[in-house]
């Protein structure tokens, strides 16, 4: 099979379409033929070296979307669709950049759909990311303000479409004045241009504060988020679009605002229903929701879609399709 390997953390010139051996199928695994997957910026962190735990070489990609190819146990039939995603994928074990890749049982979802791949290999881990950031962190309810940091990340794309589905208000940010029309094109109501006082906007419209943010950025964002939010208001702590998590010297009297609650999110598979996955691409099939743009890479072109994502160079999802491109360089 065709599979990207990073020999080891470095520039895009590390990552390897390169030919492996089939993995081969065992009892309490899943053997998925792989039809697309989804970047993420835990990949963009492994190449990096910044990403704890993980050997090389190893076969990157947190997740994907495919048939299903052998199930030892039984329980799942061959072809299948399923996504799949987290676990230690391409950390521990190895991941979805790949024509096929074997993953334990419990991290595989089952649906139904006649969406095209290049749109499945949007959903899964951006829908639970966002399904769990709503729910699991910020326990968001209908007639809430939100406030999205870094708004036209794929994750920002899809937590803005499930908010307003529940019927919140969004707020967004952006640093590029040119993707504002962007976030208002998709049904934010409050575009706003980042320019390190979010804080200052947002009190504009609603002077007391929304009633919950989800840090997308990272920690050099925070603080301002923080002084978004109203007092007994939730911050999330959810992604670090900036590669920077950590505060130094953190002292929590100094740093929160007071009254401001500040929970974090990450997710596995099991902390996204089959029956969300399956009510939300149903719901994109029939043209009620979108997650945000994509775009669309053959696996010939994985260092150009990585060398995009690292540098910001496009709004919303990066998905790799595994199919073969006639004349491509392997």
């Amino acid at each position: 099979m065709r599979a990207v390997v990073l020999r080891e953390p470095g520039p895009v010139e590390n990552l390897e379409l390169t030919d492996l051996p089939l993995p081969e199928a065992k009892p309490g695994w899943v053997r998925i033929a792989v039809r697309a997957f989804g970047l993420n910026r835990s990949e963009l962190h492994t190449r990096l070296g910044l990403a704890d735990g993980v050997t090389f070489p190893r076969v990157p990609g947190i997740e994907a979307v495919g048939i299903v190819d052998a199930a030892p146990d039984g329980d799942f039939e061959p072809g299948q669709q399923v996504a799949t995603m987290m676990g230690g994928m391409g950390r521990t074990f190895d991941g979805g950049y790949a024509e096929y890749t074997l993953v334990p049982r419990e991290q595989v979802i089952p649906f139904r759909s006649d969406l095209p791949w290049e749109v499945l290999g949007q959903v899964p881990e951006t829908l639970q990311t966002a399904y769990g950031s709503l729910t699991t962190g910020l326990d968001l309810n209908a007639g809430q303000t939100l406030l999205i940091r870094g708004g036209t990340s794929a994750l920002g794309f899809a937590t803005a479409t499930l908010a307003r589905d529940l019927g919140a208000t969004v707020f967004a940010t952006t640093r590029r004045r040119d993707r504002l029309e962007t976030l208002a094109a998709h049904g934010v109501e409050h575009p706003l241009l980042d320019d390190g006082d979010v804080a200052a906007q947002v009190r504009k419209i609603v002077p007391d504060g929304v009633d919950a943010a989800l840090e997308l950025v990272g920690t050099p964002t925070l603080p301002d988020t923080l002084a978004a939010t109203r007092v007994h208001g939730t911050v999330c702590f959810t992604g670090m679009l900036s590669n920077e998590w950590t505060i130094k010297n953190f002292y929590p009297i100094g740093y929160l605002p007071a009254g401001v609650r500040l929970t974090a999110y990450g997710g596995e598979a099991d902390d996204l229903p089959a029956s969300v996955l399956q009510r939300y691409l149903d719901r994109i099939a029939d043209g009620g929701v979108s997650l945000g743009p994509a775009r669309v890479y053959p696996m010939e072109a994985i260092r150009q879609a990585h060398d995009d994502l690292e540098h910001n160079r496009t709004a919303g999802k990066l998905v790799v399709l595994t199919g073969r491109v006639e004349g491509a360089a392997p």
